[in-house]
C-alpha cells in the first residue's frame, strides 16, 4: 500500500507536469472505485487549472479556484504522466487531459482508491477533518506524543500508527522508528517518559524523511509508463528480518503481532 513517503513522492513527481495548466478534458472509464467518482467531474474541471498540488496524510489535494480534487491511491493505485497517444491499460480508470497534451492517468487494479471533489476547504472534509498532525511538521514532537499518551494502555506501536494521533506512520516506519528510539513496540504508550518520546518523535521524522529522499532518488521521473514510485528501500534495521542478527548487537530479531500487524524488534537494543 502506498504510504505517506510514496504519496509525497507522487506529489513531487506529478506537480511540475500539471500545475497551472488548463484542463481540457476528464475521461472516466471506471467510476466505481472505493466511493463513486462524481459523475459531474468532467464538467466541473474542464477549463480549470490545478494551481497547487498538495498532500494531507495519504491524500493528494489538487486545488482549483472552485474546489479541490481529493485523490487516495488505495492499496495499489498510482498516478502517471503519459502521452495522449498511449492507449489505456486494463486498470487505467481516469485521465486528466491538459492543453499541452499532457495526460495524468490514474491506475488502480484493486479499485480501493478514491477520486472525490470538495467545494469546501479540504481540511473540513469528513475524510480529513479528524486526522492528526503531519509527522514532519513543527506541531509534531515528543511533548505532543507524551501529552496524548498519558493514561493509555495500548501498545506504543499501535499508538503511533493511529492516524488520529499522527498521520503517515505505517507499519514499516513504526517498526524502524521504535528501533532507532530504543523502545519496545509492545510497551504501553502511557508508561513511556517524555525523554523517550522526544527520541521517538525525532526517529519518526528521520525515518520518514529518509524514505521520502530515497523515493525521490529511486523514482527518476513520472513520465514513462513502466516507472513506479520509489518505495522505502534503504537498509532496514528490523522490519522483515525475523531471526536475522541485529545490525547493532547481533542478537536475533524477534517477531510478534501487535494489532494484527507484524512487529519486529531487538530485545537487547529496545526496552
Amino acid at each position: 500500500m502506498p504510504e505517506l513517503p510514496e504519496v509525497e513522492t507522487t506529489r513531487r513527481g506529478i506537480a511540475p507536469h500539471i500545475e497551472n495548466k488548463p484542463i481540457i478534458d476528464v475521461i472516466v472509464r471506471q467510476p466505481r472505485l472505493r466511493w463513486p467518482v462524481p459523475s459531474e467531474l468532467p464538467i466541473l474541471l474542464r477549463g480549470l487549472r490545478f494551481h497547487h498540488i498538495g498532500r494531507r496524510a495519504k491524500y493528494l489535494l489538487l486545488e482549483c479556484t472552485t474546489g479541490t480534487l481529493i485523490i487516495h491511491l488505495g492499496m495499489s493505485g498510482s498516478l502517471r504522466i503519459v502521452a495522449p497517444t498511449q492507449s489505456p491499460a486494463k486498470h487505467d480508470h481516469i485521465d486528466w487531459v491538459f492543453a499541452d497534451d499532457t495526460v495524468l492517468r490514474f491506475n488502480d487494479p484493486r479499485k480501493f482508491g478514491a477520486v472525490l471533489w470538495s467545494e469546501k476547504p479540504p481540511a473540513s472534509h469528513p475524510l480529513l477533518a479528524r486526522l492528526g498532525p503531519e509527522p514532519l511538521s513543527a506541531e509534531f514532537d515528543g511533548e505532543y506524543l507524551y501529552r496524548l499518551s498519558r493514561g493509555r494502555k495500548t501498545a506504543v506501536k499501535s499508538f503511533i500508527m493511529d492516524g488520529h494521533i499522527v498521520v503517515g506512520v505505517g507499519n514499516i516506519y513504526a517498526n524502524e522508528s521504535l528501533f532507532l528510539a530504543g523502545i519496545l513496540p509492545s510497551r504501553q504508550a502511557g508508561r513511556i517518559s517524555l525523554l523517550r518520546y522526544q527520541a521517538l518523535a525525532d526517529a519518526i521524522k528521520c525515518v520518514l524523511q529518509s524514505a521520502i529522499e530515497q523515493g525521490g532518488t529511486t523514482l527518476r521521473d513520472f513520465v514513462n509508463e513502466s516507472g513506479k514510485p520509489g518505495y522505502f528501500q534503504q537498509s532496514l534495521f528490523v522490519y522483515g528480518r525475523a531471526g536475522q542478527p541485529c545490525k547493532r548487537c547481533s542478537m536475533p530479531i524477534k517477531q510478534i503481532k501487535i494489532g494484527q500487524r507484524a512487529s519486529y524488534f531487538c530485545y537487547a537494543c529496545q526496552s
